[in-house]
């Protein structure tokens, strides 16, 4: 609608105009039908409209010609070079059809120079405001980042004076134990002892490992431990340490999973095999892993113990955080009592990229 205005009133005045020649109708006509170009080339259809200007009625479509000059901002050497040719083509077939004395003339050039550089003026400072606007705008999205990348940088310092206090206090006592259990390993003549001893110095130490993994300390020594392969040595430590639990893994061993879903799993083994041992002691627990369809499927049930109900308990939190990890991870937690009385602890992960 703009371009229509812009270009359909300049049209409209000339017609309406009274046109000394055909010469001034004809180049008035033709300045604004090359004034569409104006956005592309304003250079081209300010000299386009130069014939218009000496024909006298060039002025409705060189206005708006000059603004497009002016929004494109050329350097102020164009600006000039510009306002000089619209002064020659506007003032001298003025003077050379008709006589004027000094002060005629003078107020001729001055209302050229200000009819052609009003528009000019116009289209530059619209064009600087705009540019202002953006600079604005680019600065204070600047600065926002900036407070945002301060406020990150300030959370990620406290996550890590958090983990630093977390690895010191609890690492320390983690490594007693281990020391403990190795001394007592090494101490003893009971077989069982020296077994039992090892195991709780293995577990110890996986604990100690698993810690600094999570709290981001571990660095290159440390190979990532919590992932779909490690779900065999999880289920023999439980074994070993007394819980009549059986295995059955149905994965290609060429699968790949996102560090997300492999961590997701193997927490989901874990926090189910804690539970049965705390809750249901002497139930049999079955564990499996396998793909089905799109997704990682890993479900962990355990019998009714000693033919009671299993107690599920109410006071921790470590099914709600579980729920939480498998979510991040693009999956699903379901977990209720099972058919038989037990309990059943079941995962759906996503087997590619969330």
């Amino acid at each position: 609608m703009s371009e229509v205005l812009a270009v359909g009133l300049p049209a409209v005045a000339v017609l309406f105009s009274h046109a000394s020649s055909w010469f001034s109708l004809v180049s008035a006509l033709s300045a604004c039908a090359v004034l569409p170009l104006r956005h592309r080339w304003p250079r081209l259809v300010v000299v386009l409209c130069v014939p218009a200007f000496v024909g006298g009625l060039g002025w409705a479509p060189g206005v708006v010609a000059l603004y497009a000059f002016g929004r494109a901002r050329p350097h102020y050497r164009w600006q000039v070079a510009a306002l000089l040719v619209v002064l020659v083509a506007a003032v001298v077939p003025v003077l050379v059809q008709q006589s004027l004395g000094p002060a005629a003339i003078l107020l001729t050039v001055s209302f050229v120079l200000f009819g052609a550089g009003a528009p000019v003026a116009l289209g530059a400072l619209v064009t600087t405001r705009h540019q202002l606007t953006d600079s604005l705008r680019q600065l204070r999205e600047a600065t926002e980042a900036e407070l945002a990348a301060k406020a990150e940088t300030a959370r990620a310092e406290e996550r890590a004076r958090i983990a630093r206090e977390i690895h010191d206090a609890v690492g320390h006592q983690v490594t007693l134990i281990a020391v403990e259990s190795a001394a007592l390993a090494a101490t003893s003549e009971e077989p069982a002892t020296q077994e039992s001893a090892g195991r709780l110095r293995a577990l110890a130490k996986q604990a100690l490992d698993e810690m600094r993994t999570t709290l981001g300390l571990a660095g290159d020594r440390n190979p990532a431990s919590a992932c779909v392969r490690a779900i065999p040595d999880l289920v023999t430590r439980a074994g070993a340490s007394g819980l009549d639990v059986r295995l059955d893994v149905e994965v290609d061993e060429r699968e790949v999973f996102t560090p997300g879903v492999e961590r997701a799993a193997f927490r989901v083994v874990q926090e189910a095999l804690t539970n049965a041992s705390k809750h249901a002691p002497g139930a049999r627990v079955g564990v499996r892993v396998d793909v089905t369809g799109g997704s990682l499927r890993v479900s962990v049930v355990n019998s009714v113990a000693d033919g009671k109900p299993v107690d599920i308990g109410s006071g921790g939190s470590g099914l709600e955080g579980l729920s939480e990890r498998v979510q991040m991870a693009g999956g699903r937690l379901d977990a209720g009592p099972a058919a038989d009385g037990g309990f059943e602890l079941v995962a759906l992960l996503p087997r590619g990229p969330r």
